[in-house]
């Protein structure tokens, strides 16, 4: 390569979590392959900037970020089908999630999204199964979400789940939502342990209740302008690079939920676990949702998710 290419990686969390790490690893590895020829650049955390989460969309879609991530929630009015993997209790485990987000299921999504946005996706990180965590009261059943007020992601998928379970969802991005648990304006949030941890919610919500009621990826996106100018050798093994680094982002995911419980019990906080019985509630809540999904995505995606496992 005659010009070194520039390559600006970027985030919305500190340098210590799996996802600034991923970036970090990716990086690297570019780095060492190429030398002077790439000119690596790192974004951790576009919040401590002045940005809003949701900002790195734009972000990367016009070329001021190179790569990013972001919950694939974040994209879903404007690539609708991305709704689907949304659903409430649609995958069972970790591995059947992998499975379909790298399989047929992830390659019609990605495909879906590059349609609609300038971005090329690389591939998914994993957030994760999500969690619900309130100030008010133990969460057992959907009776007990009566009066609550939670934020979810910007997702009309999401928003409908809390709509059904009995609560009062919130779109809020990750700003306005960390804001609302500090001044007690939202009763209630739900995210992985880890994402709960890392923003601090858990100082201020003394109740946790183990749903898995989502699992969300986050698509890691690369501005597809700048992808297609890059010579062959480059994209190959930026491509490279993200797979291997997807498979040790996900094992850090791992840890980092065992690390972020022992930190919400260190805080003296409860953490429910859900009975077969009282799961089997949420379950039967949310229902009308899935009965609802068949109508507005057909056959396909099902299918797709089938065929992944």
């Amino acid at each position: 390569m005659s010009t070194p290419y520039q390559i600006r990686l970027g985030g919305y969390g500190p340098p210590s979590t799996s996802f600034s790490q991923s970036l970090k690893m990716i990086g690297e590895k570019l780095k060492g392959q190429f030398g002077n020829d790439v000119d690596i650049k790192y974004i951790y955390n576009i919040m401590d900037l002045g940005f809003k989460g949701e900002d790195i969309l734009w972000l990367t879609e016009h070329g001021f970020l190179t790569v990013s991530y972001q919950s694939s929630s974040y994209l879903t009015d404007r690539v609708p089908e991305l709704g689907f993997v949304d659903l409430p209790f649609l995958f069972k485990n970790n591995e059947q999630a992998r499975q379909a987000m790298d399989g047929d299921l992830g390659k019609y999504l990605s495909k879906k999204t590059e349609e609609r946005i300038n971005y090329k996706i690389l591939g998914y990180f994993e957030n994760g199964f999500r969690q619900i965590s309130n100030k008010i009261r133990p969460i057992y059943t959907p009776d007990d979400f009566n009066g609550m007020s939670i934020r979810v992601l910007p997702s009309d998928v999401q928003a409908r789940t809390f709509e059904l379970l009995g609560a009062s969802p919130k779109r809020l991005d990750l700003t306005e939502a960390i804001a609302g648990v500090v001044d007690g304006s939202l009763d209630a949030q739900e995210n992985p342990f880890a994402n709960t941890v890392t923003y601090g919610v858990h100082k201020h919500h003394k109740y946790h209740t183990l749903s898995n009621h989502f699992y969300i990826s986050r698509s890691i996106m690369c501005n597809r302008t700048a992808y297609y100018k890059w010579p062959e050798e480059l994209k190959i093994s930026m491509n490279k690079a993200v797979q291997e680094t997807v498979l040790w982002q996900r094992e850090q995911a791992e840890q980092e939920v065992i690390e972020a419980r022992k930190a919400i019990e260190d805080e003296g906080h409860e953490i429910i676990e859900l009975t077969p019985n009282q799961q089997n509630l949420f379950s039967l809540a949310v229902k009308p949702q899935l009965d609802d999904a068949k109508k507005k995505f057909g056959d396909k995606m099902f299918d797709l998710l089938r065929h992944s496992n």
